[in-house]
């Protein structure tokens, strides 16, 4: 006989499909409309802070995690503050690199259970998917590079928070597990799409349906990694690994990365609609000035 808990969860869910079935009918539903909705929802559930500083002489940025008393589990406060930040980080002209990390000795335990208990059927699930998606879509897309330090535990949401960068940084300590799985889920931020980009299709999934542990060593075999550095040193050590990468103007860097998205994630032709768009407005432009009086391209 089925639990009572188990019964509504059905019910639950056949009300979900029906009206899932009602949302993909229905042309004018969209991401747009269902994040606003989310916001709403998530603005107020859990702990934590997610803080941005940007260095306006370095144009380096770092978004830090902030929930140790969870294991900087993502409550629903902390990813609307994540949206947030990525939408002020999308328009940060002297903006050239940005470092996702996290306070403590964990990177990201995932959703917050306190969260997670207030949001436990279908149609809120799908809200907060929404939500996450849009708000690591515009950390992935952003016209910055970007880079994951990984020091601790990053755990199933955790895991998918990075991989929405463009590189990731492990130290000593890092590890990667995806464990949707053992969860009775699957990825639900995106992270599953990026995975399969990043390290191609059985590898991914793979690292899905094992839920092993990935350290550094081996996340640079598979590609996972970019570099390790040490803990006790980790972020003075990340600076330094991204000064091989910010030392252009920050619109030359900005194009660049604007180019690398568009060839990602666009048809050809409209990624070779995009780089015209972004070479444009450099050539004959400060930097491209400069350069020719210095005759710096043979150099």
């Amino acid at each position: 006989m089925l639990s009572r808990w188990v019964h509504q969860k059905l019910l639950s869910r056949a009300a979900y499909l029906v009206w899932l079935q009602k949302f993909n009918s229905n042309s004018s539903s969209s991401s747009a409309t269902l994040v606003p909705q989310a916001r709403e929802r998530l603005k107020g559930l859990g702990d934590g802070q997610v803080s941005l500083v940007k260095d306006e002489g370095t144009g380096v940025a770092t978004i830090t995690l902030s929930h140790p008393q969870k294991k900087n589990a993502l409550s629903g406060q902390m990813m609307v503050a994540l949206w947030d930040i990525t939408q002020e980080l999308e328009n940060w002209s002297h903006g050239k690199a940005v470092i996702l990390c996290s306070e403590g000795d964990t990177f990201c335990s995932g959703g917050d259970l306190t969260t997670v208990r207030s949001i436990s059927n279908p149609q809120d699930g799908l809200l907060m998917s929404t939500f996450m998606h849009d708000a690591l879509m515009r950390l992935y897309c952003l016209p910055l590079v970007t880079v994951c330090l990984v020091h601790g535990k990053a755990i199933g949401g955790g895991a998918e928070l990075t991989t929405a960068t463009d590189y990731r940084i492990f130290t000593d300590a890092g590890e990667i597990s995806f464990v949707q799985a053992k969860m009775g889920v699957a990825p639900g931020w995106g992270g599953g799409t990026r995975l399969v980009n990043i390290l191609g299709p059985s590898a991914a999934l793979e690292l899905f349906l094992t839920c092993k542990k990935v350290d550094g060593r081996q996340a640079m075999k598979l590609g996972l990694a970019s570099h390790m550095v040490e803990s006790k040193r980790r972020h003075e050590d990340t600076l330094a690994w991204l000064t091989h990468f910010t030392q252009h103007e920050p619109q030359v860097i900005q194009a660049m990365k604007n180019i690398v998205v568009g060839a990602r994630d666009l048809p050809l032709h409209d990624a070779a609609l995009k780089e015209r768009l972004n070479f444009a407005p450099l050539w004959g432009g400060p930097a491209n000035v400069r350069a020719l009086e210095r005759n710096i391209k043979h150099k």
